[in-house]
């Protein structure tokens, strides 16, 4: 009987301990849920890179209504070509920043990005974030996607921009020793999100500034760097293009950008 007790006892303790750690870890998970969401929020609703702006060019101070459109991740197999097509219809250039394992897989299509006077920008070769780099690993992956995108296209870029801007001062510098200006933008589309191309269309023709420094995606998707639905930037071009016409604005590459005037 006393046996029996202590067993039950034994039982009862084993549960309460197993429910109390499972009620712990639900609300481990819980909060991890929340702030997962908080996060995504604040990087829906506001951009993070307006604190990395020190040490990059982000917008340009001029006295003409000249804009850059600018595109991270491609070349994508899929939605370049279709947002190549969109620019050529419109007759605008832009400024494409490009990873360079894309530029392995897809040769053609960084190809066709400069035979039709479109800009390419090294943005590293596999998307990584640069902050947890040495910087000997930082010098050798600039490089090396430089090499890539040289020996495919035959242009050597002299623009780059850091995977999801996040770049400290000190590696800021290296880059610089490199020869190369770093960008970044003043209006984030979001089109990552993605947001109707209307609501993006009416969002940078409210804020749009002489000098703004556009930024779009040609692939990658919220956690990768390849693939994603581009739908809505494709679609984006041809009113932005129209409405920004209306407002007296010239589309350039950023290389026109920054030779017409003073830099932000």
């Amino acid at each position: 009987m006393v046996d029996g007790m202590f067993d039950q006892e034994f039982i009862d303790d084993n549960m309460n301990s197993f429910v109390n750690h499972l009620i712990l870890n639900l609300q481990v998970l819980l909060w991890g849920v929340v702030i997962f969401e908080l996060v995504m929020l604040f990087c829906i609703f506001f951009d993070q890179a307006v604190f990395l702006r020190r040490d990059t060019i982000f917008q340009v101070r001029t006295a003409r209504k000249k804009v850059a459109l600018t595109f991270d991740d491609g070349p994508s197999e899929f939605w370049t070509p279709r947002i190549l097509d969109e620019l050529k219809k419109a007759g605008i250039k832009a400024t494409f920043f490009m990873v360079g394992f894309h530029v392995k897989k897809f040769p053609q299509i960084a190809q066709r990005v400069l035979k039709e006077g479109h800009i390419i920008g090294n943005h590293g070769y596999a998307h990584s974030v640069l902050l947890y780099y040495t910087d000997e690993e930082l010098e050798e992956e600039i490089k090396y996607t430089e090499l890539v995108i040289q020996e495919i296209t035959g242009y050597k870029t002299k623009y780059f921009r850091p995977p999801k801007a996040w770049l400290g001062l000190g590696k800021k510098k290296i880059i610089k020793s490199m020869g190369y200006e770093i960008i970044l933008w003043s209006l984030n589309s979001k089109d990552w999100v993605p947001f109707p191309h209307g609501y993006m269309v009416r969002y940078i023709v409210r804020n749009i500034k002489d000098g703004d420094i556009l930024l779009f995606h040609d692939s990658g998707g919220v956690f990768k760097s390849r693939g994603g639905d581009r739908t809505q930037s494709v679609l984006m071009i041809p009113p932005l293009v129209k409405e920004l016409r209306k407002k007296g604005f010239e589309f350039v590459t950023i290389e026109e950008l920054l030779s017409d005037s003073k830099i932000s």
